[in-house]
């Protein structure tokens, strides 16, 4: 087997650019390249590790033998060590060998890898160079258009490996399997995006994902790069939007990962108050290392252009922004102007933010951000964050909280169920109801609803129906548009021999229904984010447990009319008041019988009168039914 030949990708521009913390296309230089030098084929390898005596690559093609191939470090001082080995091939696997300045000897797996061993192994593959054949061109011309934020949002959430197994193994969907299946199923259910829980390469199943080690490698679990490129295309083909979930909040510490990578905290913070997590037992990025934020954007930007996603949900941003976060007195520093925001990480979301939305057309930048931090939805330029949307954590809290208990004491708890509105329009919010709300022991969200079996999805009907006319955008986890029963376990499929059964079944159509309603009604998204889309009716009919409000689009044809009953008695002749003379038309009523709902139900027409009510000059009497919600248009 040859020696390492000196070779190199990088120019001194790419070296400042490093340096600088601008570098936001490092996977075109780093990691392992297939070339051709000198007539021969073979792959180019670089890795950063400035605290490094010596680096070799070790693999299948040297028998992992550390004396063959040493790389050569840069002379500019960059950290970079690099080389061209001849002859090694797509698929095999590889790792770094590096020597520390205080004589440790460590295997890293590459940072860059395109691809992974399937864990529990953890080696690195060279794979081919980008050969893939998209078919998403209409998609992806029309993309602006169909992913803006006056669009609809009806995001479905997924955990790939346990979303649907094969029945007879219990083994995984693959890539190209969930393109078949998953596709047909959000196409059938009218969902207008999926967003997928990580599928960066994880070492642990139970982390659910969430503690990466490849970041810029799709798992193995499911297949190959290639075939999760052809998942994307088919959801894309398909008029799907892709989200992925992203986290660069923290990573784990497993010896082949970034942890102590060269022997020196190189991409995590040397300060345990800033470079080590309590809650995850996991390592915390050095935001304030120029070179590991041009790792970072790199990233970001390496799914957007070489997977061609449509949004990155930005994981646990409140732990970014920060010091003290889950720390107690005397766990964390105050900056330099003594108060608990981490300046350095809040500079890394504005720079990616800013980066991200001048480069890519038509994606969107997601905040999962739990706290009041303020301003995460607007621009950079005005002190934001530069996030397009946030998740609306006050909002899933209040509801779930107030559908707990039972409809009799919910009169006395009104505010928790229209307080959202108090501030729906400080931020771009979505309204989350995720993974985290059906595990560790907050059950399933219809065993979170009171009463019997009737009662438990009639409310969950109703909490559906005031999620997608709330103002917003949707996000609902995988098993919850059917009404899964048990607590959503990782290690094994959805439940979904519950369809047989009506009640299931008929939560699946509303849910299926309540998607196409939401999309073909401009109404419920043309003015998600602003005042001028939303007005009330009546909020204070606590004594019925009654609120009724209007939903606005650019065109008040479109205007909807929406009345939730919170409580089990039907309310015939409840009176509305409404801004124009008309009819009302139902255009939903969540308990009709198709839903496993007591069909009860409005006229097809319902005259306006000239009878003011509700500090309008019009209104209408309409029938409530029992946990339910009706809305209506005026014709």
């Amino acid at each position: 087997m040859a020696k390492v030949i000196a070779h190199s990708l990088f120019t001194d521009f790419d070296i400042d650019l490093f340096k600088a913390g601008k570098h936001y296309r490092l996977y075109e230089k780093f990691g392992a390249h297939i070339i051709e030098l000198e007539r021969e084929n073979g792959v180019y390898f670089s890795v950063w590790a400035p605290s490094a005596k010596s680096v070799s690559v070790i693999g299948d093609f040297n028998f992992w033998n550390d004396k063959q191939h040493k790389l050569n470090v840069r002379w500019d001082k960059s950290g970079i060590w690099e080389g061209f080995i001849p002859n090694v091939e797509v698929g095999m696997r590889y790792k770094f060998k590096i020597k520390t300045n205080n004589n440790m000897v460590i295997e890293k797996a590459d940072p860059y890898a395109f691809s992974c061993e399937k864990p529990p192994n953890t080696a690195s593959v060279i794979t081919a160079p980008n050969s893939y054949k998209w078919k998403d061109k209409d998609w992806m011309t029309y993309r602006k258009e169909k992913n803006g934020l006056d669009k609809p949002y009806a995001v479905y959430e997924v955990h790939l490996g346990s979303w649907m197994r094969n029945t007879e193994d219990n083994q995984f969907l693959t890539y190209k399997e969930l393109a078949k299946k998953l596709v047909d199923y959000l196409k059938k259910m009218n969902f207008t995006h999926v967003e997928f829980m990580p599928i960066m390469e994880y070492p642990y199943d139970p982390s659910w994902g969430y503690q990466l080690v490849g970041y810029f490698a799709p798992t193995s679990r499911f297949g190959s790069p290639e075939d999760f490129k052809y998942l994307v295309d088919k959801l894309h083909q398909n008029d799907i939007g892709v989200i992925l979930d992203w986290v660069p909040s923290h990573f784990p510490s497993d010896d082949h990962g970034l942890g102590y990578f060269d022997g020196s905290h190189l991409y995590e913070h040397p300060d345990p108050r800033k470079g080590y997590h309590p809650d995850w037992k996991s390592l915390i990025f050095n935001y304030g290392r120029n070179e590991v934020k041009s790792f970072l954007i790199s990233n970001a930007f390496y799914w957007f252009d070489k997977f061609h996603t449509d949004g990155l949900r930005v994981d646990a941003v409140a732990s970014m922004a920060y010091l003290d976060y889950s720390r107690e007195e005397g766990e964390w520093e105050p900056n330099e102007f003594g108060g608990n925001e981490n300046l350095e990480a809040i500079s890394f979301l504005k720079e990616m933010n800013e980066a991200v939305y001048k480069t890519f057309d038509g994606v969107q930048t997601i905040a999962e951000e739990s706290t009041a931090f303020p301003m995460v939805t607007k621009p950079v330029a005005i002190g934001g964050l530069g996030f397009g949307m946030k998740w609306m954590m006050g909002w899933m809290h209040d509801t779930l909280d107030y559908f707990s208990k039972d409809p009799i004491y919910r009169k006395h708890h009104q505010n928790e169920i229209t307080f959202s509105l108090a501030y729906a329009f400080t931020e771009n919010f979505m309204l989350p109801l995720s993974h985290d709300e059906v595990v560790y022991g907050k059950k399933s969200l219809l065993n979170r609803m009171p009463g019997d079996e009737w009662q438990k999805f009639a409310n969950l009907r109703l909490l559906y129906g005031f999620m997608y006319t709330h103002p917003g955008t949707k996000l609902l986890f995988m098993g919850g548009e059917f009404g899964q029963s048990e607590e959503w376990s990782f290690s094994e499929s959805l439940d979904w021999h519950l369809l047989q059964y009506k009640p299931h079944k008929g939560m699946q159509m509303f849910v299926k229904d309540l998607n196409l309603l939401y999309k073909k009604t401009p109404a419920l998204y043309e003015k998600a984010f602003s005042t001028e889309g939303f007005e009330w009716i009546n909020y204070s009919d606590n004594e019925n447990s009654v609120i009724a409000f209007i939903r606005k689009g650019h065109d008040e044809a479109n205007d909807v009319i929406v009345v939730c009953n919170f409580t089990s008695e039907v309310r015939k002749n409840y009176s509305i008041g409404l801004p124009r003379k008309g009819n009302l038309m139902q255009i939903l009523n969540s308990d009709s019988k198709k839903y496993f709902g007591s069909g009860i139900s409005n006229s097809a027409k319902i005259k306006i009168v000239k009878t003011p009510r509700d500090n309008k000059p019009f209104s209408a009497a309409i029938t409530l039914p029992p946990l339910g919600i009706v809305a209506f248009q005026i014709k």
